[in-house]
């Protein structure tokens, strides 16, 4: 399980790669999204800067298993957190923006749900570590009821357009130190950890 930043990325490009390539091969091959590729091999954006923070499980040669982007929310996300309407704008303390979360559709389904449960726990860990006291996160209708499933505190802050004639609910989770004890509750059990967690 590795956190990496903007100070440890050049260290980790290895892990790095190959999640940008798994993004591709799940976000754009399979999915269909409509989402920038570099060098025809991996999915990188504008939103992958400086300001990202990313989880991610591999295996031992680097390999991505599971990822998932961390983001400072942006204004408009923390206004359909706090229900403001005006035009005021809100600082981001406590919340971060969750994109990208995937998991590898090449690895056998039992390895599948072992590493969605050790990203989804390191989340936790992570924002519990982090002072980070809410997830928003957008998901379509059938990923967004999975989400709901998973344990933790969470509730739906509306729809919005997501592109490609798609839609999006917007999903605010909330954490605190009960959280991971709801995972587990839930059925989403934290595997036991092997290898290296670096941040």
């Amino acid at each position: 399980m590795l956190v990496v930043d903007q100070s440890s990325r050049a260290h980790e490009h290895v892990v790095l790669r190959s999640m940008f390539a798994a993004r591709k091969h799940i976000f754009v091959d399979l999915l269909q999204w409509d989402l920038p590729v570099l060098g025809d091999r991996f999915e990188v954006d504008d939103r992958d800067g400086p300001g990202a923070t990313y989880l991610i499980v591999a295996d031992e040669g680097g390999g991505h298993l599971a990822s998932a982007r961390l983001l400072p929310a942006e204004t408009a996300s923390l206004r359909a957190l706090s229900g403001d309407t005006g035009a005021r704008p809100l600082g981001a303390p406590g919340v971060a923006e969750v994109t990208h979360l995937c998991v590898s559709p090449d690895i056998e389904l039992a390895e599948r749900r072992r590493a969605r449960n050790r990203l989804l726990h390191g989340l936790v860990e992570h924002a519990l570590a982090n002072r980070i006291r809410h997830f928003i996160g957008f998901a379509e209708e059938p990923s967004a009821r999975r989400i709901e499933r998973l344990g933790w505190a969470c509730r739906r802050l509306g729809v919005v357009p997501a592109g490609c004639g798609r839609s999006a609910v917007a999903v605010a989770v909330d954490v605190d130190p009960t959280t991971p004890g709801r995972l587990v509750a839930a059925g989403t059990v934290r595997p036991a950890a092997t290898g290296r967690f670096s941040s």
